[in-house]
């Protein structure tokens, strides 16, 4: 991947100087002709086009959002209601990422989300034990980000590290 983004810098620069124009604007140009000519080339080269990394990476942030957003709608829901009712407890989770990367995005991605913890993960990373703010809900909403966690992971790391 790296070669494919070093390529693409130095198709750009050439562009840059054989327009006889030094600016931003030409090196971006520039930039866009060299991603165009590296995807027409991409069979040529070991590793896959190196855009589809960047935009694995972007979808998967894009997923986080979305999560973030809608379990802090979760939490505000329980916390603004004029009796707290809430039943806190701790569920397992069990996942197929595998490799120390997968594993730890993944703890840290359902950790940032609001409403739950990961408290420890087992010895094999395929377990994790995480704390759930209100059991019936947002268990719920744990295993259904947790799939699309895996999902988004999978995308970016089986294609981009390997």
């Amino acid at each position: 991947m790296s070669i494919q983004v070093l390529i693409n810098l130095f198709l750009a620069a050439l562009w840059m100087f054989l327009q006889d124009e030094l600016s931003i604007l030409t090196f971006f140009s520039g930039y866009l002709i060299g991603l165009l000519v590296l995807w027409i080339l991409r069979h040529f080269f070991a590793k896959p086009f190196y855009l589809n990394s960047f935009v694995a990476v972007f979808k998967l942030f894009l997923v986080f959002i979305y999560e973030l957003i809608t379990s802090s709608l979760l939490v505000m829901r329980q916390v603004l209601r004029p009796k707290i009712n809430i039943t806190p407890g701790i569920i397992t989770l069990k996942t197929d990422l595998e490799g120390e990367l997968e594993i730890t995005l993944l703890a840290l991605l359902l950790t940032l989300t609001p409403g739950s913890v990961v408290l420890e993960v087992s010895q094999d990373g395929k377990v994790f034990y995480i704390h759930a703010m209100d059991i019936p809900e947002s268990s719920d909403a744990v295993y259904r980000s947790q799939h699309k966690f895996e999902k988004a992971i999978k995308g970016v790391t089986r294609k981009w590290w390997n």
